[in-house]
């Protein structure tokens, strides 16, 4: 069983309040993803394998980190935030936030309500979400060698809930806390998968860098 490491996407548009428009990375975005590629590159490790999601910003970030050819995968493809938001405010009439310090009771209360089904129609159940990513690293893991896999927070922070047994409160909060072109490592520890790594910013840590230390 090899290491994964996964990176969330660049900094996207920030000002987007539809699945959309949110999926193209910033010109941060574009510069975090071309720093991390290079330090990546500096410390002299090699992926054998390189996945990403089908959405913009996933292939956007790989190809800045020097991978324009990487294995597309659906399943890497983040939870779609802004249509679940829109469903329960409308459903439900709890508002999207206005800013970051609002969505961390905002975020458990919603992704609560998501995994009890109390959300009509959303994209994709909360199971499904869960199945799929469980799949997902259960299929890279039985491949050979190391493997990054570039896709975003909400999927990184369900990896972290398989591997860990997240309950839904950290699982949210954890959502939250996974910063723009953060590094996370899976290590093959007794059978399975361990966290070795959390939200590793190494090429944003520069005194001239850390203006670019970006969670949204």
């Amino acid at each position: 069983m090899p290491t994964l490491t996964l990176v969330r996407h660049g900094q996207a548009n920030t000002s987007a309040r539809n699945e959309a428009d949110y999926d193209r990375l910033s010109p941060l975005g574009h510069q975090q993803a071309q720093w991390l590629g290079a330090h990546i590159a500096q410390t002299g490790e090699v992926f054998s394998r390189v996945y990403c999601g089908t959405l913009q910003r996933h292939r956007e970030t790989a190809a800045g980190m020097g991978h324009a050819s990487p294995q597309i995968d659906a399943r890497l493809n983040e939870m779609e935030f802004f249509s679940l938001a829109q469903l329960w405010q409308a459903q439900h009439g709890v508002p999207v936030p206005a800013t970051r310090e609002e969505f961390v009771d905002y975020m458990p209360r919603l992704l609560g309500a998501w995994q009890a089904d109390a959300i009509d129609n959303p994209p994709e159940t909360f199971a499904q979400f869960e199945a799929r990513v469980g799949a997902a690293l259960a299929d890279i893991a039985a491949g050979h060698g190391p493997a990054l896999l570039v896709t975003s927070g909400g999927l990184i922070a369900m990896a972290l809930r398989h591997v860990m047994g997240l309950d839904m409160h950290s699982f949210a909060r954890a959502t939250l806390a996974i910063m723009n072109t953060s590094v996370h490592r899976l290590h093959p520890i007794g059978g399975g998968l361990a966290l070795t790594q959390f939200n590793a910013i190494p090429h944003l840590e520069h005194p001239e860098r850390q203006f670019a230390q970006t969670h949204l």
